[in-house]
This record gives C-alpha cells, structure tokens and sequence, in this order.
C-alpha cells in the first residue's frame, strides 16, 4: 500500500540530501522516480534540487495553485514511476496536499515529502501544517544547535547579519540568512521573553 510520507526539520538539517539519496537508491535498483521542487526555488537552479554538500539533481517544479494530482497522474501515463519525491515541501498548499494524498491512495504511488515544519517566527507553514495532519508516516530529519541539543526553530537574519523578528513568512536563502537553534537559544535571539 502507497502512502504519503512527511520528512521535516529545520534548515540545514539534511533534508535535500536525504531525498537526493532515496531516490538513487530507487534508479540504483532500475527503478525510476519522479522529483519536484518549489518553482519559487532556483538556490540549486531553476528545476533543480541539490545539496549543501554538493550532490544534486535535476527536477520538475510545482507552482501555487497548480493540480499535483494530475501531474503526476500526466507523468505516470509516460512510463513507470516508483515513487515521487517533493523537496521544499513547506510551499505546497493545503490543496495540494489532499492532492498528493488521493496520489498514494488512487495511484498506488508513494509519495516522499521533504520540507521544513515552522517558519522563522515557530508558525506552522500551510503546507506543512497538512502534511502533519494528513501523511500516513512522518520522520523528523535532525540537526543540531549550536549548544549541541537538537535544533527545532531557525532565526532569519537580515543584510546586516541581525535577526529579524517580522517579515513575510516565505525568504528564500540558505546558510547566509537562516541559523538552526534550540527552542531555547531561539528565544534569547528573538528576545522572547514572554514565553519563559
């Protein structure tokens, strides 16, 4: 039985890789896979996933709005598939979750997400809230804080190399403007004193 898969940490945990390399395994085995990224990403290059550490692959993207079901429905009627792999995850909308859900259950495929859970503020992102409220398997990717306890929650710096504490919810980057932390160490950074 087919089923979605949520696979979420915070950046810099390994996500991308981790993906990078189940699906070698599938092609390694003569199998082929189908791999999606956020069209709102070009880090690696338009339609492209890669690696911190260097390994990458080519990929199809989804835009908002778009019918995951059906495209990955056109992408079957081409040839066999093994499975599917979204990376960016955290960009899907709700809808295209209950999408990639009806592709596990009506296509028989199964489906491996990869994507962040909170935001740089601890907020649920849309697409991430339904994958916690709809994936059949979920599998915490984990890195670690500076201190060297699990990291849960990232801070966002600006130009200036200050964390910010407002913004929109979606900036791209990578090492250069997001930090992982602990929730504690989170906190003192965004001078949450609120919730001690």
């Amino acid at each position: 039985m087919a089923k979605l898969y949520f696979n979420y940490s915070t950046m810099n945990a390994g996500k991308s890789t981790v993906l990078l390399q189940a699906s070698h395994n599938y092609i390694e085995r003569g199998m082929q896979t189908y791999l999606l990224t956020a069209q709102m990403d070009h880090r690696a290059g338009a339609g492209r996933i890669g690696s911190r550490i260097g390994i990458g692959a080519d990929a199809d993207t989804f835009a908002p709005g778009e019918d995951l079901f059906a495209k990955i429905a056109a992408r079957l009627a081409q040839g066999p598939c093994a499975c599917v792999f979204i990376d960016e995850a955290q960009f899907l909308h709700p809808d295209q979750v209950w999408q990639l859900a009806r592709v596990a259950d009506d296509l028989a495929v199964p489906v491996m997400t990869f994507g962040l859970r909170v935001d740089f503020l601890g907020q649920l992102f849309p697409g991430s809230a339904a994958l916690l409220a709809l994936a059949d398997d979920m599998r915490e990717i984990r890195t670690i804080c500076h201190c060297g306890k699990k990291a849960t929650m990232v801070v966002r710096k600006d130009a200036h190399g200050q964390v910010m504490t407002s913004g929109d919810q979606i900036a791209i980057g990578g090492n250069d403007r997001y930090v992982s932390l602990c929730r504690r160490h989170w906190r003192a950074e965004i001078g949450d004193k609120a919730r001690q």
